[in-house]
């Protein structure tokens, strides 16, 4: 059974506070098709303007690392079929005692916290969920494929540090964020999967991300 974890892009919402919302409109409207077909045929083709950072994204080391893998470096293996693990995090803090009996190597590592309520609205923008320092270590550390979460950021946006990007992202290992619908998860025993399209020279892109239950 597949279970849908990403929001839906509408034109005009705000992913990120500070960068722009996307622009969506016709590039071909369906009324002016039809004289480009013989039978009448009529088609719409459609215009997106948007930064990478909308909706529920991947990101990958290139997002940190000017050095790093891209989104077309970043093999399948790493963000599609992944074995993966659904963590409940209550309160803002997630430290490394929520993954510490857990074997994280090679997963796709879940936080639910239930921030995604807040989705559209200004509480999302501030005072979110989000990993430590010291969780990030561990995760990294052990192995992780890819972490998610479905806050505003994987890291403490009160401060000018971004210590959980860098240590996941320096490892190799790939974050998810902005992510919805986490409570519908088991705690194991599904497959996760997002994946971006194949883009050189960019490190962060939307993905639909999904889970199939085994």
């Amino acid at each position: 059974m597949p279970i849908d974890l990403s929001h839906i892009i509408e034109s005009g919402m705000v992913t990120y506070k500070g960068l722009p919302a996307p622009h969506i409109c016709d590039f071909w409207e369906r009324e002016g098709t039809a004289g480009h077909y013989d039978d009448g045929s009529t088609f719409q083709i459609g215009r997106i303007d948007m930064v990478a950072n909308t909706g529920t994204y991947l990101d990958t080391p290139f997002h940190r690392y000017a050095e790093g893998d891209d989104l077309a470096a970043v093999g399948l293996e790493r963000l599609a079929g992944l074995d993966g693990l659904c963590v409940r995090a209550g309160g803002m803090e997630a430290g490394p005692e929520l993954f510490e009996r857990l074997d994280v190597a090679g997963k796709a590592v879940l936080v639910h916290t239930g921030w995604d309520r807040h989705w559209r609205t200004d509480a999302y923008f501030s005072n979110h969920p989000f990993l430590t320092e010291a969780a990030a270590r561990l995760l990294a550390e052990r192995g992780a494929a890819l972490v998610g979460i479905d806050s505003y950021n994987i890291d403490d946006t009160r401060t000018r540090r971004r210590p959980v990007h860098t240590i996941l992202l320096g490892a190799g290992t790939l974050i998810c964020e902005h992510m919805t619908n986490l409570g519908a998860l088991p705690a194991e025993g599904f497959r996760f999967t997002a994946a971006p399209p194949r883009i050189a020279g960019m490190g962060t892109f939307p993905v639909r991300a999904f889970a199939m239950i085994s």
